[in-house]
């Protein structure tokens, strides 16, 4: 193939909100159009692109597996991949719309790039087994998994969930006390409107995630913004602060970003508070599965004994954020008032890919992915660290964190997190400033890079020379 039909998918903007498999997708489809590409003409396979491009398999896959969907190419095995040989002249294509360079307005974006928060290790997923699983459950399929889904989820995996928690994370709870998800913000909104109403006061960590306090805003519900020190939020800083707020979302385990770990001092003191003024105590445990100096803490809520902890679990970071599954523990006494709240705010998620989750966890897929992961994430922690740290050691520190998914680069001197985010995204890289984190008038300045990805020291390093460029 000519040089000129090698590099039609060459060009492609990862800090784009446009996906790069859509990208790819669109960029193979318009030189189709435009005549570029001719029925029967060989594209790039799926394999060497992965290596032209450093992209992951799957989204090479992805965009292939749509232009073969919708006939525009045709896999010949060892012959390569074709443009469709009997495929009719498509329309002209019409000119790409402009493109956004600049960040994302997606807190979250659907890209893949170098650190990128919020993902697991895509390579390491058990995508043959679940595969299988998967293909098993549609040929099962009968008119009766076809209904509408039930909104408090499927009982199966509810009770897999419940079994799963006691095992991990010390917390006693029977499946009627969980409630599936599409996520951590429909669990936030799930409790808003179960047991809140506007004008309420809620404490959050300061730096905390930042789609909490989001949320919450926009259900007219104040957020207070409580300070974190070594040992996570300050609960007498709450207490000064607001001490009849009606809730406190803490991320315990693992705080979130700081990724320290809450002490049983402080977790009894924020029960204290909780049980004296009949206020709830919200736990998001986002990756409390990944610790790596020791044995992954028990939750917060396996000290709750006046019902009052509502426990926040997810499948984004254990399996995948495509899943949109998430799992709410409620105490016993709430469930009723849940459950009618799912039936009036919640139209249930999908049964399927409930079902799959289900059957991953029965045949002992789920736990034993969790403990590679475990085991995989301290080596790769470790590699990115000594790389980065090898390249940029004059100009950031890393911090010394127990667990979690991503490390923080603190920046040497007045340089501003949110000016290098911008340019490292400009050139490629993904990043997250940590004074978008905070509520304070005076935010630390440091970088927040996930490591789930990076496969070793020496990738590490050649980033690490990617992020020197732009410092």
């Amino acid at each position: 193939m000519n040089q000129s039909k090698q590099s039609i998918i060459t060009s492609l903007n990862p800090t784009a909100t446009i996906p790069l498999y859509r990208q790819i997708y669109d960029r193979v489809r318009d030189s189709i159009a435009s005549g570029v590409l001719k029925p029967g003409d060989r594209i790039p396979s799926a394999r060497a692109l992965t290596k032209e491009l450093g992209l992951a398999r799957g989204t090479i896959d992805t965009a292939y597996s749509l232009l073969a969907a919708e006939g525009y190419i045709q896999a010949r095995g060892q012959a390569g991949t074709v443009v469709t040989p009997d495929l009719k002249r498509l329309p002209a294509a019409r000119p790409a719309p402009q493109q956004d360079v600049g960040l994302s307005t997606s807190f979250r974006p659907d890209s893949i790039l170098p650190f990128q928060m919020g993902l697991p290790a895509l390579d390491a997923f058990p995508r043959k087994i679940w595969a299988r699983i998967g293909a098993q459950i549609v040929r099962a399929m009968q008119p009766a998994d076809m209904v509408h889904p039930i909104v408090n989820g499927l009982p199966e995996l509810r009770s897999r969930i419940a079994a799963y928690l006691q095992v991990s994370r010390g917390i006693n709870c029977t499946a009627s006390q969980i409630f599936v998800t599409s996520g951590y913000r429909h669990s936030i909104e799930l409790i808003c409107h179960a047991l809140m109403k506007a004008g309420d006061r809620v404490w959050l960590e300061s730096p905390g995630y930042p789609p909490t306090r989001q949320i919450l805003e926009h259900m007219h519900i104040k957020p207070v913004s409580v300070p974190v020190d070594r040992d996570g939020m300050t609960v007498s800083e709450g207490i000064k602060l607001a001490p009849r707020a009606r809730a406190a979302v803490v991320t315990p385990a693992h705080q979130s970003p700081l990724c320290l770990s809450l002490p049983l001092s402080r977790r009894l003191e924020l029960l204290d508070w909780a049980a004296r003024n009949e206020a709830w105590i919200i736990e998001d445990d986002y990756d409390g599965e990944y610790r790596y100096v020791s044995r992954p803490l028990p939750a917060l809520k396996s000290l709750d004994r006046d019902g009052r902890v509502l426990y926040a679990g997810t499948f984004s970071k254990v399996l995948l954020p495509s899943l949109r599954l998430a799992y709410l523990v409620v105490p016993e006494a709430q469930v009723e008032r849940f459950s009618a709240i799912s039936e009036t705010f919640t139209g249930g998620s999908p049964e399927l890919t409930q079902a799959i989750v289900t059957a991953f966890m029965a045949e002992g897929h789920f736990a034993r992915h969790i403990q590679r992961m475990r085991k995989l994430y301290g080596e790769r922690r470790e590699a990115t660290a000594a790389g980065l740290e090898a390249i940029l050691g004059k100009f950031m520190r890393i911090d010394s964190q127990p667990g979690g998914m991503h490390l923080i680069l603190r920046l040497e001197g007045k340089q501003s997190d949110r000016d290098l985010v911008a340019r490292m995204r400009n050139a490629g890289l993904y990043a997250e400033a940590l004074s978008d984190w905070s509520m304070a008038q005076d935010p630390s300045s440091a970088l927040l890079l996930n490591f789930t990805n990076i496969d070793s020291q020496r990738t590490a390093e050649a980033l690490g020379k990617r992020i020197l460029k732009v410092l």
